[in-house]
């Protein structure tokens, strides 16, 4: 597959500079993507170039992520990613748009489409839900993994090693995605973090619930056909959930990728584009037969 190369743009939000990647043609329809807790924009490479022919696709680096300005008061909490968002939205001019988020990402999309109900056209979820960032394997694991996070490292070859010691089962290509776009030149040949983690992980480890959405409250306040993809080896978001998702609420179905975990879109990507894009390429319900 041949990735196409992203626009490039700075927009001043909330009073941070965000820095956002850009594919497609201006008038074609709008799909805003989200990563999560620890990743940046390029995460969506692979996706963006199966579906840049067709849509306008606009993946933003979260504050302290990226290319984005880290934040002085290390306000990483999802109420401020939500006005971030908002912020975003309205600088760009989207009226009506699909929105897609993982982990981080989805709960914020989630609160995004609750609250705004009349701008987003479709909503993909990958891989979080109700209880997953506090009540699951996964939340432990992401708390054990940001505990002990160097602030530089020797060589890009560490760099890579530190992935796949999260990662064991990452993809080449998502790995070497992980050492271009985390990481950047220090001094002395070392290689520093494009990633607040010391703030990132310090709001991990003192949740403020009252700046937290809830979640199955924003799942019932969806008027929108919405995706959740799961991943077959999460220990994030589990079967029981998603099917409590879809009897709670109507417009949401789910599916899995088998043999992948948390991180869907980087462990099976074709299998997790062909849903996408399966999803977006199907009618609105008025004009359903």
């Amino acid at each position: 597959m041949t990735m196409t190369m992203p626009g490039s743009r700075y927009l001043t939000i909330n009073g941070l500079a965000q820095h956002c990647l850009t594919w497609g043609r201006p008038t074609s329809p709008a799909v805003v993507l989200l990563h999560g807790l620890r990743s940046y924009a390029h995460t969506w490479d692979r996706l963006a170039a199966s579906l840049t022919d067709r849509y306008l696709l606009i993946a933003p680096d979260l504050r302290g992520r990226g290319d984005s300005a880290w934040d002085p008061a290390r306000d990483y909490y999802p109420d401020t990613y939500l006005t971030d968002l908002e912020g975003l939205v309205d600088q760009l001019e989207l009226d009506r748009f699909t929105l897609i988020g993982h982990s981080l990402g989805g709960t914020v999309s989630y609160a995004y489409a609750a609250r705004h109900r009349e701008r987003v056209t479709r909503l993909v979820i990958e891989d979080i839900g109700p209880g997953s960032s506090t009540h699951t394997p996964g939340a432990d694991r992401v708390l054990r993994e940001l505990t002990d996070v160097p602030t530089r490292f020797a060589s890009l070859d560490a760099v890579r090693d530190y992935w796949r010691r999260l990662r064991p089962g990452i993809s080449d290509e998502a790995l070497d995605s992980r050492v271009r776009h985390t990481v950047r030149p220090a001094s002395h040949g070392r290689w520093e973090w494009k990633l607040d983690l010391q703030g990132i992980a310090e709001a991990r480890r003192t949740p403020a619930p009252d700046r937290s959405p809830d979640l199955w409250a924003c799942v019932d306040a969806l008027r929108c056909p919405t995706l959740v993809i799961r991943g077959g080896r999460s220990d994030f978001l589990s079967a029981p959930t998603c099917e409590q998702l879809a009897r709670r609420q109507p417009l949401i179905r789910w599916a899995e990728v088998p043999g992948a975990g948390h991180y869907a879109h980087d462990d099976h990507p074709d299998a997790f584009t062909a849903l996408v894009t399966d999803f977006l390429a199907e009618p609105p319900d008025e004009e359903r037969p």
